[in-house]
């Protein structure tokens, strides 16, 4: 197996660390304490996703966690749900540059590996869904839990779990919020491999070195073919999507249920069994 080539710094932002090592990068995601992911780390993300991607010597791309605790992220950040702390117009911009970044994720050119260290609910878990490949560690757990919070699962989300796990199993895990645990993950090739923790990136490396034997040309282009048409409908059904997402959101069952989330996480008495 071939030794991995040695890393060098790209670029910091406030929430994202990017290093180079040789043909791919490394990005690590830092928003403590548990990554979740607001309208500034998505527009960092997919900041940093046209740089890679520009730089024609980049073949590859890990994401990774920084975090002090065992989560990959926790999804998106709830006050950029919440709807009296947000408004129509912002949530709208919200959707549409998270989804933007993940549909352009899902068909990049670029070799993608998600390496998740921990939990990985929900926005993290679709994150996942659009790399290439998934490594899980042995204490990890992921699904599209959104249901649990008492929202729907976004439609493509979705689409992607089932065209990975396939449409039974995807209904199961999508209505009733299931966290896979990672030898269920594994059996249902929602992720490709189980490591322990402290051989998470390493595992992640050699992936990478393996995946890139393929030469871009053929797999880039293939790839698109197998993606872009899904790709090309998710954004645009962004708009449309976003407008009822709000009506969603901003119903008084689903603003109580949301504060109830918040007291939980605040250690505040709870409204919600959450």
């Amino acid at each position: 197996m071939a030794s991995c080539p040695p890393q060098s710094s790209m670029l910091k932002t406030p929430f994202l660390n990017i290093e180079r090592k040789g043909s791919y990068a490394i990005v690590t995601l830092i928003r403590e304490p548990v990554n979740t992911m607001n309208m500034s780390m998505w527009e960092q993300l997919s900041e940093t996703l046209d740089m890679l991607e520009a730089n024609l010597k980049i073949r590859g791309v890990i994401f990774q966690s920084g975090l002090q605790r065992d989560v990959f992220t926790a999804g998106n950040d709830i006050m950029e749900l919440y709807a009296p702390n947000t408004s129509q117009e912002r949530y709208r911009k919200f959707w549409l540059v998270s989804n933007t970044f993940l549909a352009r994720l899902y068909t990049s050119r670029l070799v993608t590996i998600a390496a998740i260290r921990g939990a990985c609910p929900a926005g993290g878990c679709c994150l996942a869904l659009c790399c290439d490949y998934r490594i899980i560690t042995e204490t990890g757990s992921i699904g599209l839990n959104e249901v649990a919070l008492g929202i729907s699962v976004p439609k493509y989300w979705g689409l992607l779990m089932q065209r990975i796990v396939g449409s039974g199993p995807a209904e199961k895990l999508l209505q009733f919020a299931v966290m896979a645990t990672p030898d269920e993950a594994k059996e249902l090739k929602l992720v490709d491999d189980v490591v322990p923790k402290l051989k998470l990136q390493a595992a992640a490396e050699a992936a990478m070195l393996e995946l890139l034997k393929a030469p871009d040309a053929g797999r880039a282009l293939t790839k698109f073919l197998m993606r872009g048409e899904l790709a090309e409908d998710w954004k645009a059904y962004l708009i449309p999507e976003s407008e009822s997402a709000w009506k969603q959101l901003s119903s008084p069952g689903t603003v109580a249920k949301l504060k109830g989330v918040m007291d939980r996480l605040s250690g505040k008495k709870a409204t919600s069994k959450l």
